[in-house]
């Protein structure tokens, strides 16, 4: 997939067989590896272990939980053969270091090809932490009940704070 930096549209990144609305992992580890499983069924990640072991080495260096039940762990990785997000919502608060102390239940997975490492990678988190500093977008999508629905508020979202 080329994805035109100029003309980022953070629709060409998310689709349905990368998010799970109803994660079962009830701890940040088990919840990297469950979103790294559609990962890697979706052709994204070549090697599931590494690219694990990878964010959590990156989980080491500092939080990932921003806060308001949010978190953003990531891995940029030789196991990576697309820059791409993965996104999980749980019914369950898994504990996760945080800004606010408090557990997330809405993880967006970032898995960043090596070589993407300083332009997609950049544009993607760009785009998600703009949407993530809207408060209304954060309410929502703790309350979205399908993977439509997740997807609409990204683009949609996106498209209203870049006007």
């Amino acid at each position: 997939m080329t994805i035109d930096l100029n003309d980022f549209d953070i629709g060409q990144v998310i689709t349905k067989d990368l998010i799970s609305l109803s994660l079962k992992s009830m701890n940040k580890k088990d919840v990297i590896n469950e979103l790294t499983d559609l990962l890697v069924k979706h052709g994204d990640v070549e090697n599931k272990q590494k690219f694990v072991d990878d964010v959590l080495a990156r989980e080491k260096e500092g939080m990932t939980g921003l806060g308001k039940g949010v978190a953003i762990p990531h891995g940029k990785s030789i196991a990576v053969k697309n820059t791409t997000i993965s996104i999980g919502i749980s019914k369950n608060d898994i504990q996760w270091e945080s800004l606010d102390d408090k557990p997330v239940n809405v993880i967006i997975l970032f898995a960043v090809k090596d070589t993407d490492a300083n332009t997609l990678h950049i544009k993607l988190l760009q785009k998600v932490a703009i949407l993530l500093a809207n408060e209304d977008f954060i309410k929502n999508l703790h309350t979205v009940q399908t993977k439509d629905e997740l997807i609409d508020l990204f683009i949609n979202t996106s498209k209203e704070l870049e006007k």
